[in-house]
């Protein structure tokens, strides 16, 4: 291929997002330790950003292209490629300016295989920056999420009630057991160390706190609390303001799902695009998943 052809050959991806806070928020969620890699999936249908540790912890933070102001794809396949995240978020963050909805557009290759992120939105200056990547590590945890029954068992808890139960469970090098319950219907949060701890949540007699209780037969699996508090240590302060519900599931062996909904909407977004119970599109929410293996499995308790 000729060097002027190499030189006019189009970016695998050129996107355009209207607030950047938004994705800080999003991505900061998933950011547990100050050194971390991530790696960064791209195709037709948005991003997908993924996090692991030591293959008990894995997190994915979903970005669909309808987030975008525009989204412009031309790869074939699906191009995969490493990033620092702390050095991700902290970049993103010189372009968030606080009571302003600052616009960037993002493309990538750069000539180096660079992340290249440049702000659009302002006459007087303009921020640039290039973020180096790194032929991404192979995902060393291939986990398979299924359901644990022809019933799910899940629930939805305040995304604020559930981060604060779970910093009140702490005990250094502690697990935490997490129960479900037909009858009553309920979930336990229950801690051991140098004493117990155990935290209720009764559906039925606070349905604003515990919301949508799904379980048919109970089950009881511990998980590291250093892995459980990975889960909602930062939540963003959006989520906690906004009184938005995580939805925890429970899939076959033990396997734990931790979602949350993450708001990418224009800080000024017009009314037309929410009720009035606050409700936006999924098109303007970043879907947050964790994955958590199971410390241990009690055949006894889940048959």
């Amino acid at each position: 291929m000729s060097s002027s052809a190499m030189e006019t050959e189009a970016p695998d991806l050129v996107c355009q997002l209207e607030n950047v806070q938004g994705l800080v928020d999003a991505l900061s969620s998933v950011r547990w330790k100050r050194h971390q890699d991530a790696v960064l999936e791209l195709s037709e249908h948005g991003i997908v950003l993924i996090v692991e540790e030591t293959g008990c912890l894995q997190a994915k933070v979903y970005l669909k292209r309808e987030l975008f102001l525009s989204y412009e794809y031309n790869a074939q396949g699906r191009p995969r490629f490493g990033v620092s995240l702390s050095l991700f978020v902290d970049c993103l963050n010189t372009f968030s300016v606080p009571g302003h909805s600052s616009m960037i557009r993002i493309q990538y290759p750069g000539p180096d295989m660079q992340v290249l992120l440049k702000s659009v939105d302002s006459l007087d200056a303009s921020i640039y920056a290039e973020i180096r990547t790194r032929i991404p590590d192979t995902i060393s945890w291939d986990y398979n999420f299924q359901p644990a029954g022809t019933t799910p068992l899940s629930f939805t808890v305040k995304s604020a009630a559930l981060k604060e139960a779970i910093e009140d469970l702490e005990w250094p090098g502690s697990s935490i057991q997490i129960t479900l319950q037909p009858s009553p219907p309920s979930v336990t949060f229950k801690g051991e160390g140098h004493g117990d701890l155990q935290i209720d949540f009764m559906y039925y007699v606070n349905t604003d706190l515990l919301a949508a209780f799904h379980c048919d037969h109970q089950v009881s699996y511990k998980y590291k609390y250093k892995f459980l508090r990975a889960t909602t240590s930062n939540i963003p302060s959006s989520v906690i303001k906004d009184n938005r519900g995580s939805k925890f599931t429970v899939g076959r062996g033990g396997m734990l799902k931790v979602q949350h909904l993450v708001s990418i909407a224009k800080q000024s977004i017009p009314h037309s695009l929410m009720d009035s119970a606050g409700y936006q599109p999924p098109s303007r929410i970043a879907f947050v998943e964790f994955f958590v293996k199971p410390e241990e499995i009690d055949d006894s308790r889940n048959d």
